[in-house]
This record gives structure tokens, C-alpha cells and sequence, in this order.
């Protein structure tokens, strides 16, 4: 329907077609990169803010620890075998996994 107007449109309004299609390509692409993105942003943002000690969590570099405190931007985790303390940001935290059994 809205392409029968732009056909039918008179002269003076032919501009307007030509911004249509990149009008409709950037909401697209808002609606379908965008808003999942940053719904994804904030759940891990709500995450990061609720670990607590005691929480199994895994960094992005793929190491897993029992987080023993938690800081303003910082965590201190307890890695295995050695039971070695290590500090990581917050940011650098990927997942949070309490329900796997502490080993």
C-alpha cells in the first residue's frame, strides 16, 4: 500500500521515496541488533550487581572460582586446585554458575 503511494506520488515528493528504504532498513536494524543487544547488556549488568560471596562464577578468560569478597568494581575469587586468590573486575566476569557443585 505504501509502495502504490510512492509510485503515485506527485514529482515534488520523489525525494521522499528515496529516503524510504533506508528509513525502513535503520528500524530494522534497531529492532533486530539493537534492543536485543542491549536487553542482553542489562541482564548482565543485574547479574554482576547480585553476585554475592560464596557464588560459583566464570571469567571471560574461561577460569572458574568460588567468589570469596565482593568490592565496589573488584571480586576476589578462590581458584582450584591450589585454592590460589585471585582478583578479577567485575566486568571480567561471563557467568554466573551456583548450581554447580563446589569441587
Amino acid at each position: 500500500m505504501f509502495a502504490l503511494w510512492l509510485q503515485n506520488a506527485p514529482s515534488g515528493l520523489g525525494g521522499l521515496g528515496g529516503l524510504a528504504l533506508p528509513i525502513l532498513f535503520f528500524v530494522a536494524l534497531y529492532f533486530l541488533m539493537i534492543v536485543p543487544n542491549q536487553r542482553k547488556q542489562k541482564k548482565w549488568q543485574q547479574m554482576l550487581s547480585q553476585i554475592k560471596s560464596g557464588d560459583r562464577v566464570t571469567t571471560n578468560g574461561g577460569i572458574r572460582g568460588t567468589v570469596l569478597t565482593v568490592k565496589d568494581d573488584a571480586v576476589i575469587l578462590r581458584v582450584q586446585p591450589d585454592g590460589v586468590k585471585l582478583e578479577f573486575v567485575k566486568s571480567a566476569i561471563a557467568a554466573v554458575t551456583t548450581d554447580e557443585p563446589a569441587s
